[in-house]
């Protein structure tokens, strides 16, 4: 095991040095550069271990097949998912791991890897464990899988997926490609969290319309559409909040405004675990934009609700030998799982809404999208160890 540990730190350290930010304001896909050039990486290091069914589309999609051991090929087929993108929320370019300086007291989860091997980066950007910790996890079980005979198993199925932080992991994923009849995203947080439930999500756009009036003789005229959108936020204060919410508290949670006097907008996301919630959520919210407008007499204004993603838990309790397997494979990587809520969103809730029942195993890594983020070398090798356990019972898998 000592040089899988070393070839999994190597690999680790390789993919985070191309900057794979994704960009929401492109319209390509992959939205940047760097996530075809880590794609092609990846590829060519599946091929040289003997994957097959090697194939990055057009979108940005790398998918691989490991064909299963002799007498398993009948058995259901089992998917790996990771993303390669990492946050755009932070710089991702010339990232440096080495030592940083951070408290115990700003940082409390610090303290249950006193003693530990922790990878850093130099504080300027983030580090790239979401989620390319995930993905050196994934890329080093199936070295491991394709090298060894005596791990005997399934089919596996292996897909890396681009712009996952922006909501468009799965917006072109070839089920019928990939071929897995269930599958696991490594995309979780610290060591031993299970993660089969996340929000429901949505994306809304309150615009409100002014009268434009020149200031000299607008009294009673004009009607200024970016006070009316101020004095929306302003009651959206009084709801639910990402900063005083936790567990599978939902939350209103405002993230741009645009404006002018005679137009405003304001995008606001709607978070809730609960699907009633969510829907009586989306209500209140085109009720504070009706009383932001009332409070201007000659303004109008526009709700328009996107849902993004939903919950996977329904999808995953109809088909709960997935959790089953996952939770054996734990065990067999010495791991009690830590089963909580996401309070977000992952390819794996997209996916299982399309089908593939998908829960989130661990990736590792601590503070995403941030300066601040760490990896634990031992927790990126237990990743890697419940994917090989994982692939180990895909060989019983019925």
């Amino acid at each position: 095991m000592q040089d899988s540990n070393k070839r999994l730190l190597e690999r680790f350290l390789r993919y985070v040095s191309i900057d794979t930010r994704s960009d929401p304001a492109s319209s390509e896909s992959p939205t940047t550069k760097g996530q075809i050039t880590l794609a092609g990486m990846l590829a060519g290091e599946l091929r040289a271990m003997g994957a097959s069914d090697v194939h990055c589309s057009e979108t940005g999609t790398l998918y691989a097949k490991i064909p299963a051991s002799a007498g398993c090929e009948q058995l259901p087929a089992i998917g790996f998912i990771a993303h390669m993108d990492t946050s755009f929320e932070a710089p991702g370019a010339n990232v440096r791991p080495k030592n940083i300086v951070l408290s115990l007291a700003k940082f409390p989860e610090l303290g249950r890897y006193i003693g530990k091997d922790i990878i850093f980066t130099d504080g300027t950007t983030l580090l790239g464990a979401d989620d390319k910790a995930g993905v050196a996890a994934i890329m080093e079980m199936a070295e491991c899988v394709l090298a060894d005979p005596a791990i005997v198993h399934g089919p596996l199925c292996l897909a890396f997926t681009p712009d996952e932080e922006i909501g468009r992991g799965t917006k072109y994923f070839d089920l019928k490609r990939f071929g897995a009849e269930f599958a696991y995203t490594f995309d979780g947080g610290e060591v031993g969290e299970l993660e089969w439930e996340n929000f429901n999500a949505a994306e809304v756009i309150v615009r409100f319309k002014g009268i434009v009036v020149h200031p000299g003789s607008a009294k009673g005229k004009m009607v200024n559409a970016i006070r009316c959108a101020a004095h929306f936020l302003a009651l959206i204060e009084k709801e639910p909040a990402p900063e005083n919410t936790e567990r599978r508290e939902g939350f209103f949670h405002p993230i741009s405004v645009t404006g002018e006097v005679s137009e405003a907008s304001c995008k606001v996301l709607i978070r809730d675990h609960d699907a009633q919630k969510f829907e009586a959520k989306k209500r209140r919210l085109e009720e504070l934009a009706r009383t932001a407008s009332s409070s201007f007499p000659g303004s109008a204004y526009d709700v328009q609700i996107t849902d993004t993603y939903c919950n996977m838990r329904p999808f995953i309790e109809r088909a709960p030998q997935v959790l089953d397997l996952v939770r054996k494979a734990y065990a067999g990587a010495s791991l009690r799982p830590v089963e909580k809520p996401i309070r977000g969103g992952t390819d794996g809730a997209l996916l299982s809404e399309m089908g593939l029942p998908c829960p989130n195993v661990f990736a590792g890594g601590v503070n995403f999208h941030s300066v601040y983020e760490f990896l634990p070398v031992a927790s990126l090798q237990k990743a890697r160890d419940v994917a090989i356990e994982l692939a180990r019972i895909s060989a019983k898998a019925r």
